[in-house]
C-alpha cells in the first residue's frame, strides 16, 4: 500500500508533545476559508509505502526520543485512513509515539464498517488533534462546505472509547470568535471525558502566498488576526479548568 504525501517536517513543535516529525498527506473534502495549506487539497503528492515513511522518521528518533514522536496531519489524513493504519501498525511495533492531527470528517456514526475502522485506527494512536470548525452546524457549512455532524460524533467516538484528544479551536475574528459558539464549544468538551487539552489557535494570513502561486482567491483577504484580548477571552472559556488553567 502506498500513501500520498504532500511533504514532511523533521522538527515540528507544534503538532503534539514534544518534538514531533510531521507528515502532511495529501487530501482534503473540506474547504475551510481560512485554511493555510490549499496546495493539499487535490489529488497530487508523492507515493511513499509505509515502511518508507517509517525509515525516515527513524532517521530523526535520536531528536524526539520518547517525548516526542510522529503526528499525521494534512490536508485530511484520514482520507487515506488505510494507509495511515498500516504505517501506525509499524511505527507502534518500534515504540513510537502515534497522534494523528483531524476534523474527523471521515468518519460515520451508525455505519458498521466506517466505526470498525476508526476503532483500529484508535487503537493504534496515542493522541488525537480534533479539530472543531464550529459548533454551529450552519456556520460551520458555510464556513468550510461541510456540516460538523461527522466532527461531534468522531468526538464523542473517542470519548467513548478513551482515547486522548486535544480539541483545536482557529479563532476568526467575526466567524469562530462570538460569545455564544464559544460557550456551546466549550459545553460540548465538557461533555466528553477524555480531554486533556484545549488548544486556541489566532487565525492568520500566512498562507495567502499559497492561493496566489494557485491562482485561487483568498476568502478572508479583508479578515484581520484577532487581538491578543480577544485570544485571551476564547481561552478564558474555552481553556479554563484545563490546560492546568483557572
Amino acid at each position: 500500500m502506498t500513501g500520498r504525501i504532500h511533504s514532511f517536517e523533521s522538527f515540528g513543535t507544534v503538532d503534539g508533545p514534544g518534538i514531533r516529525f510531521v507528515i502532511f498527506l495529501q487530501g482534503c473534502p473540506l474547504r475551510c476559508q481560512y485554511c493555510h495549506n490549499p496546495d493539499t487539497w487535490g489529488e497530487g503528492g508523492e507515493r511513499y509505502t509505509a515502511e518508507e515513511v517509517v525509515s525516515r522518521a527513524l532517521r530523526y528518533k535520536n531528536y524526539f526520543g520518547d517525548k516526542g514522536g510522529v503526528t499525521v496531519t494534512g490536508g485530511e489524513p484520514l482520507t487515506q485512513i488505510d494507509f495511515v493504519i498500516e504505517l501506525f501498525t509499524l511505527l507502534k511495533a518500534k515504540g513510537i509515539h502515534t497522534c494523528v492531527d483531524t476534523s474527523g470528517i471521515t468518519f460515520r456514526e451508525g455505519v458498521e464498517a466506517s466505526v470498525e475502522k476508526h476503532k483500529k485506527l484508535a487503537e493504534l494512536t496515542d493522541l488525537f488533534l480534533l479539530d472543531i470548525k464550529h459548533i454551529d452546524d450552519e456556520a460551520c457549512r458555510r464556513l468550510t462546505g461541510q456540516s460538523n455532524e461527522n466532527t461531534l460524533a468522531f468526538a464523542r467516538f473517542l470519548s467513548e472509547q478513551g482515547k486522548k484528544i486535544w480539541i483545536r479551536q482557529v479563532l476568526v475574528p467575526g466567524l469562530t470568535d462570538g460569545e455564544e459558539s464559544l460557550q456551546r464549544t466549550r459545553a460540548f468538551i465538557d461533555g466528553l471525558k477524555t480531554v486533556e487539552k484545549v488548544e486556541v489557535l489566532p487565525y492568520h494570513t500566512m498562507g495567502t502566498v499559497k492561493y496566489e502561486k494557485l491562482g485561487l482567491e483568498y476568502p478572508l483577504k479583508d479578515v484581520s488576526a484577532p487581538t491578543k484580548e480577544r485570544v485571551l477571552h476564547a481561552k478564558r472559556i474555552l481553556c479554563e479548568g484545563l490546560n492546568g488553567e483557572k
